[in-house]
Formats: C-alpha cells, sequence, structure tokens
C-alpha cells in the first residue's frame, strides 16, 4: 500500500523518456536527409553509393527507350543476346533482295496494281517462341524444299490478306480494305491467299537458283499455329520480314527457314559474293590434272584370286601347290592399287609374256 502514491509518478517518466527517445529518432532522420546523396558512410568512414530506381532499370535493362522501345541494354541484353546463336549468312541477305525485286515484278503482274515490296529485316529465332508471337488471325502456308529434304513456314498476316482479297476481288482504290475479325477465313479468301503464296514460293525458288537449284512445294495451309509446327520449338530459324504495299492498303509476309533446312547449303550461304571460291584457283587445278596425267603408275595383272583362312596359309611348306581356277583363256583384271582399270586377256610377244586390253572396267559413278 506503501508504493501506491508512486505509481502515477512513474507512468509520467516513463512517457517523457519515450518522448525524448522519439526526439533524437526525428533529429537523426534530419540529420541523414540533410546529408549529400550517397554519404551515407559505412564503419570505415567511406561513403556508400545508393542507386536509385531509374538507375536500378539501367543496369537491368527494362528502361523503355523513346524510340521504340526495341534497345536493350544491361543484364536484359546479354540474356537476350545467349538466346540464339546467329549465324550471319551474306548470301542469304543477297537472295533475299533477289526476291524482293522479283516478288514486286510478280504481284504487280498477279494485282494488276502498283506493288512495292521491302525487305524490313532477316533476324533469327527460335521457333517456338515465334509460332507464339504469330499475331491471330493469320495464316501460315507450310511449305517443303524438295532438294534439301526439309520444310519451312510462310506467315501472312490478316492485313495483307483482306487487302490480296480487296485487289483482286475489284476494291475500290483510296479505301483501306474491310476487316471482320471473329471469324474464320472463307473458301475464297484461301484460295486467293494460296494462290499468292505459290506465286511467292516460285520467286523464292527463282532467288535460290544462281546458287543452288532448290523447287519450294506447297504442302497445306493452317490458321492455327499447333498446326503449323515443322521443327521443334528450341530449333533456331531464319525470319526475313517483307512489308507489301498496294497504295494504302498491304502487309506483312513473313518467311522463316529452319537452320536445319538450309544446312545442305550453309557452306554457299556463308559466301561474301557469289561464285566464291574458298581460295581455291582453278589454274592450279587445271595444271595439277594435266601433271596427273602424265604421272607413271605400276600396273599388276592379276590372273585369279583365291580367299583361304589362315591356318591354311600357315601350313604352308615348301612343295605346296596352290590351284587356281583360272584358264589360258580366262579374262585378266589389271588394277593400279585396289582400282580395276581394264579386263584383259593372257598372250604373247615375241619372247615376252602380254595382255591384251579387252574393255574398260567403269566405275559405279560414271554408270549412273
Amino acid at each position: 500500500m506503501a508504493n501506491e502514491p508512486t505509481q502515477p509518478g512513474s507512468e509520467a517518466e516513463d512517457a517523457d523518456a519515450m518522448a525524448a527517445e522519439w526526439e533524437k529518432m526525428a533529429a537523426a532522420d534530419e540529420a541523414g536527409e540533410a546529408a549529400p546523396e550517397g554519404a551515407a558512410a559505412g564503419g570505415d568512414g567511406v561513403p556508400a553509393r545508393v542507386l536509385n530506381q531509374d538507375e536500378i532499370d539501367s543496369l537491368l535493362g527494362f528502361k523503355e527507350s523513346g524510340a521504340g522501345g526495341d534497345d536493350r541494354s544491361g543484364i536484359r541484353a546479354i540474356l537476350d543476346s545467349s538466346l540464339v546463336s546467329y549465324e550471319r549468312l551474306p548470301m542469304l541477305e543477297v537472295v533475299f533482295d533477289r526476291l524482293v525485286r522479283m516478288m514486286s515484278t510478280s504481284l504487280r503482274n498477279f494485282t494488276s496494281d502498283n506493288v512495292e515490296v521491302s525487305l524490313d529485316n532477316i533476324t533469327s529465332v527460335r521457333f517456338g517462341d515465334y509460332l507464339n508471337s504469330i499475331p491471330l488471325p493469320a495464316m501460315m502456308a507450310v511449305y517443303q524444299a524438295k532438294q534439301w529434304d526439309n520444310y519451312g513456314l510462310l506467315t501472312v498476316d490478316s492485313a495483307l490478306i483482306y487487302s490480296i482479297v480487296d485487289v483482286l476481288l475489284g476494291g475500290r482504290r483510296g479505301t483501306a480494305a474491310m476487316r471482320i475479325e471473329g471469324r474464320p477465313y472463307t473458301t475464297i479468301e484461301r484460295n486467293l491467299v494460296e494462290r499468292m503464296i505459290h506465286l511467292v514460293l516460285s520467286d523464292l525458288s527463282g532467288a535460290f537458283e544462281p546458287l543452288c537449284p532448290v523447287n519450294f512445294n506447297f504442302e497445306r495451309l493452317e490458321t492455327n499455329p499447333r498446326f503449323a509446327t515443322i521443327a521443334r520449338p528450341g530449333n533456331a530459324a531464319i525470319l526475313a520480314r517483307l512489308r507489301i504495299d498496294m497504295d494504302d492498303r498491304g502487309g506483312r509476309l513473313e518467311i522463316m527457314l529452319p537452320y536445319a533446312t538450309i544446312e545442305p547449303v550453309r557452306e554457299v550461304l556463308l559466301q561474301m559474293f557469289m561464285g566464291e571460291k574458298f581460295g581455291r584457283d582453278s589454274i592450279w587445278e587445271n595444271h595439277l590434272a594435266n601433271e596427273l596425267k602424265s604421272t607413271d603408275v605400276q600396273i599388276e595383272a592379276v590372273l585369279d584370286e583365291l580367299t583361304m583362312s589362315l591356318r591354311e596359309v600357315m601350313n604352308w611348306k615348301v612343295g605346296t601347290q596352290v590351284l587356281l581356277n583360272s584358264t589360258p583363256q580366262s579374262p585378266i583384271d589389271l588394277r593400279c592399287g585396289d582400282v580395276t582399270l581394264f579386263s584383259s586377256s593372257m598372250g604373247r610377244k615375241g619372247l615376252q609374256v602380254a595382255v591384251k586390253i579387252d574393255q574398260r572396267v567403269m566405275k559405279r559413278d560414271e554408270l549412273e
């Protein structure tokens, strides 16, 4: 009971102590704000640099650029660059430039309109990422490279589809093509676009003609990306984006060639210019061929051949006779090393044994 009068005083003292502590904390915060930016010192007195949000975004590569957001930097650029190992193919750029010129002429004859074809860019992408990035609705044509025994993909976006249909069916100039979303493409639209795809594939075959003969044959037309799968999602592919303009109408056309498809002609596409020989000299090749023809070689006349086991050969002794299955009239092979050159017959000329060449032995590649 004696301590009861002192309780109110102790509570007041606790409140005063708490208020004093708050004042100290507030003063410390004010002192920290008054200090220069990044001057928060560590234990050794060295100022520590604190990054703001813009610097962090720039370092990670998530800062949006004013041009269009395509330029990437920082860690994000490093990660994106490791996704696809792009091998520059100089002759492939020449092929697509030739394709642009050929398509400009063929599409003008096809549509009877002023058509301008331009090449936007040639990039390397993952096949799965490309399928997921196709804006729907669109038409995807699967075509086969017959000589390369593989497939490719050609994508026509909806703007180009409706523009082609509008132009071929007599739409007025100066009016944008009417787009009706939310419905499947009609048979007429598919047939008209398929005719244009046949024309593009024919021009693509002609663009590759100076390098290597190849025929791109149309296989099927799909509207669902799942049914247009021609490679594994992780496989790399070359993607060429083309822009087709018809006055105030037009759209995009994308040609995709997996690296597995162009592998048979990769060395040709790696050339810096058309007809490059990679250091080969035709003059020295002809000189070497002429000198080889005047080289002395040793010719062997093989009377007969027997196949025997090693045990029988090891049992041979002095006086052992080996019977051959040939007669004086049997043909004799003339060989240079392991290559049989001629078939001949045995004879005699004066005091020497001679052979008479009857016919030349044709090689397998010569028969084909």
